[in-house]
């Protein structure tokens, strides 16, 4: 299996930590608020590797936190007038909530920050006791050129940074010995949540949280680290600086970085009007379609967000469940016990195509090419399944079920209402109307109408039909 490690700029066969198992840190969201169409294309990916870790027998721990102290948080609790406590919890709430819609499965881990800022403080110690880290005021900073690998990530030499921070002065840090030194401890402002520490009430950087977060739930060298390609620099750079420094060992393995997402070829903006959280894309398009139009393109190449391509997305997930529902069908048939040499053949056909998938997975997790396969396994199948045994089918059945479950795709669909309950329900609808409690006669043509039963009252009474 080859991944491209974007610390080394190139393809490299994975060798894992610890034999048969993968320790995976995903940089997870900060909770001001519900998560955006561009939040979802990283969690969408790195689940799916994930997945086909675990598809092929690997045992994954996989961590991804909960950014909930933030300046954002701070901000939007003291505009709504609440503690910043309240807000994190009410977007972590709603982001679980938008995560299982798009399938992706709990992390084993899911730490928040403000859980582990006792680990955090240790951490600092030790880096100011190696003298990597040192005090102004309340404020700790890193001694950036104190790590001579600093910019080993994003390839950006120290010497031209310099040259770029020397003109910026910020406001409250005067006392940094060095511009390009970043802040591992800030003291507390009126109004902010804050912890005590050895320099007095404050709040941890953003870049150390990761550092100790991954450091407690997997260890101090981990096999992949991930990301939007976003987080390369400052957020990756700094995390290598601090936990190589802290840790004396290598930090991450294997770095993965995903591309960005445009909306209709221009970048994501609220100002240019095409900012979309998860929950609004929800009321246009079944998640399962946006989770799979995510993957119709490479992880590392940027993807363009448009209805066109979209609705070519739902098209083909379509022609997928179309055929597991023929194959489901097939496959109640009589059994015959064994597959005759015809079906073996052609079964022989779609084992080649699941090679083709994995070939496509183990080649830096190209996701559009494993899609491919599945269309190919899909022909086979619709061109074969009619006439053949429901052993086959079975066959067939499950591996399109084990190759779309590694993409998070679901293929059972949920239990359809059925005929008397729906009768039931009209009924009550009726008796509803005629005691003129309208609310619920409309609650109730409501609720049908989500489950795709479609009301129509004539003269002859209701009629109904499934959308």
């Amino acid at each position: 299996m080859k991944i491209y490690n974007t610390l080394t700029r190139q393809k490299e066969e994975f060798v894992p930590v610890h034999p048969g198992k993968v320790g995976m840190y995903v940089c997870g969201p900060t909770v001001y608020n519900y998560i955006h169409i561009g939040n979802a294309r990283p969690m969408i990916i790195f689940d799916t590797v994930r997945r086909y870790f675990e598809y092929k027998g690997y045992e994954v721990n996989y961590v991804s936190n909960f950014t909930d102290v933030d300046d954002k948080i701070i901000k939007k609790a003291n505009e709504e007038g609440v503690t910043a406590t309240e807000i994190a919890e009410r977007y972590i709430k709603e982001c679980k909530q938008d995560m299982e819609a798009l399938n992706i499965k709990p992390a084993t881990h899911q730490p928040r920050a403000t859980e582990e800022i006792g680990g955090m403080i240790k951490m600092i110690q030790t880096l100011i006791k190696k003298g990597h880290a040192y005090e102004v005021d309340g404020t700790v900073y890193f001694k950036t050129r104190s790590f001579k690998d600093y910019g080993k990530l994003s390839k950006k030499n120290i010497d031209d940074l310099e040259a770029g921070h020397r003109e910026i002065k910020v406001t409250g840090e005067e006392g940094k010995e060095d511009p390009l030194d970043f802040v591992l401890w800030k003291p507390k402002k009126e109004g902010e949540i804050a912890w005590d520490s050895p320099w007095g009430e404050g709040r941890p950087g953003w870049h150390i949280e990761c550092s100790e977060m991954s450091k407690k739930y997997i260890g101090d060298t981990i096999d992949i680290h991930a990301g939007g390609e976003d987080l390369i620099f400052p957020h990756h750079e700094n995390e290598i600086a601090q936990s190589e420094a802290c840790n004396g060992e290598k930090f991450a393995n294997y770095w993965m970085h995903n591309g960005f997402l445009n909306i209709n070829n221009k970048k994501m903006s609220k100002s240019a009007g095409n900012f979309f959280t998860v929950r609004e894309i929800g009321e246009k398009y079944p998640l399962q379609v946006i989770r799979f139009f995510m993957l119709s393109a490479h992880y590392r190449t940027p993807l363009n967000f448009s209805d066109t391509l979209v609705e070519s997305a739902k098209t083909g997930l379509d022609r997928i469940l179309t055929a597991i529902d023929l194959c489901r069908e097939m496959a109640a048939k009589e059994e015959t016990g064994s597959l005759s040499k015809e079906e073996t053949e052609h079964f022989a056909n779609i084992e080649v195509l699941v090679k083709k998938f994995e070939d496509a997975m183990e080649d830096d997790f190209n996701t559009a090419d494993a899609v491919s396969a599945i269309f190919e396994i899909v022909r086979e199948s619709n061109s074969t399944v009619k006439d053949f045994s429901a052993d086959y089918a079975k066959k067939v059945l499950k591996v399109l079920e084990d190759l779309c479950s590694v993409l998070g795709i679901e293929t059972t669909k949920e239990e359809e209402i059925l005929d008397e309950e729906i009768e039931k329900l009209i009924e009550e609808r009726q008796a509803a109307r005629k005691n003129k409690d309208f609310a619920r006669a409309d609650e109730i043509r409501d609720q049908l109408l989500e489950q795709g039963i479609v009301l129509k009252d004539t003269r002859e009474g209701v009629k109904w039909s499934r959308a």
